[in-house]
């Protein structure tokens, strides 16, 4: 038996610095038009647009401890925009209003057909990406996963997905 799931209901972080990053994180939200639902010193709950971001505060005896991308756990994660325009939107907002770290703008990604994302960071570093795929992706047309498809790849790099 298998199910099929309707996306993520809700994303929780862990932050070292809440006095600098829920600020951050109640605009970004806010310019997702997503809504806060609880808001205090240590937690930020916003939800809307089919998903949720809840950003709580560190205990302190962990505050010294800073996100590291490269260990287990989180490397980042990327909210689905409804076309190129809105991922350019966010690329402008986060760099004018936010102020975040860029690591990369908005650009074509070789990992399926048409993907256009932007990659940045919060205030702890933790990295989010946006990105717009036109169409189905890889369940479309000719994507690897449609009807006919090559199926799973088995290299991913620069070049997208390949067979060996």
């Amino acid at each position: 038996m298998s199910i099929e799931v309707n996306g993520i209901a809700h994303i929780q972080l862990t932050v070292s610095r809440p006095d600098v990053c829920l600020p951050f994180w109640e605009q970004l939200c806010h310019f997702m038009e997503m809504k806060t639902l609880i808001k205090s010193e240590e937690v930020l709950y916003c939800i809307g647009s089919r998903t949720g971001i809840l950003v709580r505060g560190a205990p302190m005896e962990n505050r010294d401890i800073r996100f590291n991308q490269d260990v287990a756990g989180l490397h980042h994660f990327c909210f689905r925009a409804k076309s190129v325009a809105d991922v350019d939107g966010i690329h402008e907002f986060v760099v004018e209003q936010l102020k975040a770290k860029i690591i990369h703008g908005p650009q074509q990604d070789a990992f399926a057909p048409g993907y256009y994302s932007t990659l940045f960071e919060d205030p702890d570093g933790i990295r989010v990406e946006v990105n717009h795929v036109p169409g189905q992706g890889h369940f479309g047309g000719k994507g690897r996963l449609a009807d006919g498809g090559k199926g799973p790849a088995n290299i991913f790099n620069e070049d997208g997905l390949l067979d060996q």
